[in-house]
């Protein structure tokens, strides 16, 4: 079965491998043009264009979803199986293959549909989420559903953490979904339901800036979900630090909101309500330190105020 794979970031990675390792005729691969990156901003191949390289697959980057039609009609495929992609489908592409155009979608769909299901569950405070394997149609990710997969939400996962495993559950989940497509076995495929929809919107960086005045339970949820995009951000000393990990904590004595209340072994900060432990902080040019490490050079005492 001719299968065009459409991706770009890590997490598209491990169902690109799984399709590799199952003997799927994967004629070409459509990815995301090469962005800048890093300090240098430097022209950069997405992670899928590097991985298609090394395994000898035909790499493309249209612009547009115009281009990208081209291109698929071009390869004639049976499927196309999108992961993160990061380009809108147009209609007239997803009708070219004969088995549809199928994408893993990292929440348990109608619930996260939009560009950051991950991150959002994490900030919301979902216990569980997972991943829907389901048939791309003209809506944002609204259309039926062939497979889920359901994960729980652990206390200490990030969204890079999250998206790991969600990944290769993905991947594991689509494979039965094309084996039996392939062997032109039926596939049910179930509407969503028209209730619990919602909508995860895409991640800004002014998100990242902590507001000390909400309570210690979203701060904690905010950093796992912004780690490690756009990451959380307070002003130490007038200057900008990035929190890496925090956790709630008992507070010791009424403050207020900023105001820093002990120090070692780590940095316990009073919020809105509650308190939160800083274990680990990054000043600008420097690297991600222990809350410890990072008070030798950054000595702060009880009573100071941050943020």
């Amino acid at each position: 079965m001719r299968t065009v794979f459409a991706g770009t970031p890590l997490f598209a990675l491990p169902a690109l491998e799984a399709l590799v390792k199952a003997g799927y005729d994967i004629p070409g691969v459509l990815t995301q043009p090469d962005r800048p990156a890093g300090r240098g901003r430097r022209l950069t191949p997405s992670a899928v264009k590097t991985r298609a390289s090394v395994l000898g697959i035909p790499v493309y980057t249209p612009e547009d979803g115009a281009q990208a039609e081209t291109v698929v009609r071009a390869l004639a495929p049976d499927v196309v199986v999108v992961v993160a992609y990061g380009l809108l489908l147009p209609p007239s592409l997803l009708a070219i293959p004969a088995h549809g155009c199928l994408n893993i979608h990292a929440s348990l769909l109608p619930r996260w549909r939009g560009a950051a299901p991950i991150a959002r569950a994490i900030e919301a405070g979902d216990a569980e989420t997972g991943v829907t394997i389901m048939r791309l149609d003209a809506g944002l990710d609204t259309g039926p559903m062939l497979a889920r997969a359901v994960l729980a939400i652990g206390p200490s996962d990030t969204s890079e953490r999250l998206a790991d495993r969600l990944a290769h559950v993905g991947a594991e989940t689509l494979l039965p979904v094309l084996d039996a497509l392939r062997q032109g076995r039926p596939v049910k495929e179930i509407a969503q339901p028209p209730t619990g929809a919602t909508y995860a919107r895409k991640l800004r960086k002014d998100e990242g800036v902590i507001d000390w005045r909400r309570d210690a339970l979203a701060l904690e949820r905010q950093i796992r979900a912004f780690t490690p995009w756009p990451g959380v951000r307070t002003l130490i000393g007038g200057a900008p630090v990035k929190i890496g990990a925090g956790h709630l904590v008992d507070a010791p004595g009424a403050a207020e909101p900023g105001v820093v209340l002990e120090v070692r072994p780590e940095l316990v900060i009073a919020t809105g309500h509650g308190a939160l432990a800083v274990s680990s902080l990054q000043a600008a040019n420097a690297r991600m330190q222990p809350a410890g490490v990072f008070l030798q050079a950054h000595p702060l005492r009880i009573g100071d105020r941050i943020g």
